[in-house]
């Protein structure tokens, strides 16, 4: 084996990085697909395509989604192709500052929906917790319960509410209600005592 090929053939086992798509030859190719040669776009995505997945991988850490955004960068690239300039940097820089921006982009979108769907439970519980109290058993530990909780402020009650009876962990709670865990956990603590206090003294 010639050095050259050892060489290749180690920086393939690197981050998916090859000889190949540094050479100044997949500028060309961009050039060529910027004109509409699918041919050469071929050629580039073959040559790309695995560099891609991969950094997409790395930015979602979800093989699926990485897979998507790996599809959906290549047709982008097949779309804007004329705005590439070679004078401002190789083909492979440029195409992978797309792919980041397009990894990102989906994190923050599934990031954005898990808080969305968060904040509608913390809404729905508000609206549903006077009426929670009415349809529990009569049994009179749960009546004491359910009264010393509405008796506590909301700033205490929300995330005793949140976490016990919606089973959501402390960080959970901490997105749900936008503040710090620390602040979750001390607020719980103390919602704790008072609903303690306030059972005892109604039992």
């Amino acid at each position: 084996m010639d050095r050259g090929a050892g060489a290749q053939r180690e920086g393939d086992t690197q981050g998916g990085r090859t000889a190949a798509a540094d050479d100044p030859g997949l500028d060309r190719l961009l050039v060529r697909a910027a004109d509409g040669d699918e041919e050469a776009f071929a050629e580039l995505y073959d040559a790309l395509a695995h560099t891609v997945l991969g950094l997409a991988t790395r930015v979602i850490r979800d093989k699926a989604q990485a897979e998507e955004v790996t599809q959906d960068v290549m047709v982008e690239v097949w779309r804007t192709a004329d705005r590439f300039r070679p004078a401002r940097g190789a083909a492979r820089n440029w195409v992978l500052t797309l792919a980041h921006r397009r990894a990102v982009d989906r994190v923050r979108s599934v990031a954005a929906g898990r808080a969305r769907e968060l904040r509608a439970a913390v809404r729905e519980q508000e609206r549903s917790f006077d009426t929670v109290a009415e349809e529990v058993e009569t049994r009179e530990e749960q009546r004491v319960v359910f009264r010393c909780l509405t008796e506590l402020t909301r700033e205490l009650r929300l995330p005793l509410v949140l976490a016990y009876y919606e089973g959501l962990t402390y960080a959970e709670v901490a997105e749900a209600l936008s503040m710090p865990a620390g602040t979750v956990k001390s607020r719980m603590r103390q919602g704790l005592r008072r609903l303690h206090d306030c059972m005892e003294a109604g039992s």
